[in-house]
């Protein structure tokens, strides 16, 4: 097996990475771990006592993080008349209805996020398998598929992440940047995992937030203890 390079070697340095830590700690620990050239982005992941191939066990959501999270995101919404022209205002990069799907289809998908109104999802649907892969179909549940997309795109502006559970049972996402100071990336933290927490589907049993651990871009991870998170 190929040895760690140097900089991995140096980031791993005297940190015991079995070691359990509270949310402040973790994020002491990893914003002084990134030391890549550019701005790191800070990842959780939480591996969660649930098995998403029964629906009763499902795991998702979106939480707004208080500090933002630090990148641009691009957003598209399916609106017309008036609705496109309240899109528009508040922001969205991309406005349209049969149009902007047609575009789509054409293999343009330079977007991170997908709104539209609910007489829109006709259209939209024709897009699934285009977009569901990808993560990006517009779902009532996280707030994507709403009349108000005005205030959907200003949250999707602002830091809104959606969160969704993998196969394994693990929901990971970016909640800041390595340049943010650690209160604000502490923040976030919490502010995620809280949403994570009230996401706990009916089905679940046993222990809900099994593990939790935090890392940058290019860092090692660090444990974080579930119970004071």
């Amino acid at each position: 097996m190929a040895k760690p390079g140097k900089r991995i070697r140096n980031a791993r340095e005297g940190l015991d990475r079995e070691k359990l830590h509270t949310v402040e700690e973790a994020v002491a620990l990893v914003k002084s771990k990134a030391s890549a050239k550019f701005d790191e982005t800070i990842e959780i992941a939480m591996n969660l006592g649930v098995d998403p191939r029964h629906a009763d066990q499902m795991v998702r959501g979106v939480v707004a993080l208080p500090n933002g999270t630090g990148r641009t995101v691009r957003v598209a919404v399916f609106a017309k008349d008036a609705k496109a022209e309240e899109a528009k205002e508040a922001g969205a990069d991309i406005v349209g209805a049969e149009d902007l799907m047609e575009k789509i289809q054409g293999g343009f998908m330079d977007f991170d996020r997908v709104i539209a109104t609910p007489d829109m999802m006709g259209v939209v649907g024709r897009l699934g398998k285009v977009l569901g892969p990808r993560g990006l179909m517009p779902n009532p549940k996280v707030g994507t598929v709403t009349p108000n997309v005005a205030q959907a795109v200003k949250d999707s502006k602002g830091g809104a992440v959606e969160f969704r559970v993998e196969k394994a049972g693990i929901v990971h996402a970016g909640v800041g940047k390595a340049s943010f100071d650690e209160k604000a990336i502490a923040e976030n933290v919490k502010a995620f995992i809280d949403a994570v927490t009230k996401a706990k589907p009916a089905g679940a049993k046993g222990t809900y937030l099994k593990r939790i651990a935090l890392s940058s871009t290019m860092g090692p991870g660090v444990k974080i203890e579930t119970a004071s998170a």
